[in-house]
Parts: structure tokens; sequence; C-alpha cells
């Protein structure tokens, strides 16, 4: 089985909203930073968001900051990410997975491999 489990994905109008979830396992989950990222067709993946195991501590894209915001909940081991003023350019395939940030580029851990999760698609129409 899949260590992540991403969905809330779907169709919406530019401007509009949607509101991701990741599930993950205890392994992948606890005490890691962990981020969302993203590929559109014939793109690079590329990373979006990333935040702290305590969740105190946040990163975003430049291309998304001030309208998306990450945050999670250990309790559950559930990652979120608020898209607000979705644009067509935000369409994507979206894909949650541990995460660090380098000078400022969010990447996925080295120790995830190639663990990703089916994601979920967000399509945004103008």
């Amino acid at each position: 089985q899949a260590q992540v489990v991403e969905s809330g994905g779907g169709l919406v109008q530019a401007g509009g909203s949607l509101r991701l979830s990741c599930t993950a396992s205890e392994s992948t989950f606890d005490g890691y930073a962990m981020g969302w990222f993203r590929q559109a067709p014939g793109k690079e993946r590329e990373g979006v968001s990333c935040i702290t195991s305590s969740g105190d501590t946040t990163w975003y894209a430049d291309s998304v900051k001030g309208r998306f915001t990450i945050s999670r909940d250990n309790g559950k081991r559930m990652l979120y990410l608020q898209m607000d003023s979705l644009k067509p350019e935000d369409t994507a395939m979206y894909y949650c997975a541990t995460a660090v940030v380098v000078a400022g580029l969010i990447l996925p851990s080295s120790t995830f491999g190639e663990n990703w999760g089916q994601g979920t698609q967000v399509t945004v129409s103008s």
C-alpha cells in the first residue's frame, strides 16, 4: 500500500478555492517535515510548500505565497493545503511527501525515495 494518499482536488474556476488533504503512515509522517509538490503536463515536479514536523514553520514557493496555506494535524497524521485565489497556472497533479528546504528550494527528502502516492488533480479554468 502507498505511504501517502492525496485527496481533495477537483475542477474550479479561477479565483476559487480548494483544500487538499494527505494521509500518511506513522513512519512517513511522525517527526518529519512534510511538503506539497505539483507537476503540470510537460513540466518538472516542483515544490509548492513545506511545513516542519511541529508545524511551527512553513515555506512557500514564490508562485503561491500569499494564496496557499499549508498545515498539519499530527494527531490525525494529516497534511493539508488550503488553496485560495486559484489561477490557471496552478493546474497540476499535486503530491505530498516528506520534505526539506535547501537554500529556499522545497525538495522531497532523500529518504522518501520514489514512494509517491497517486496524487490529486487540480484543474483551474479561466
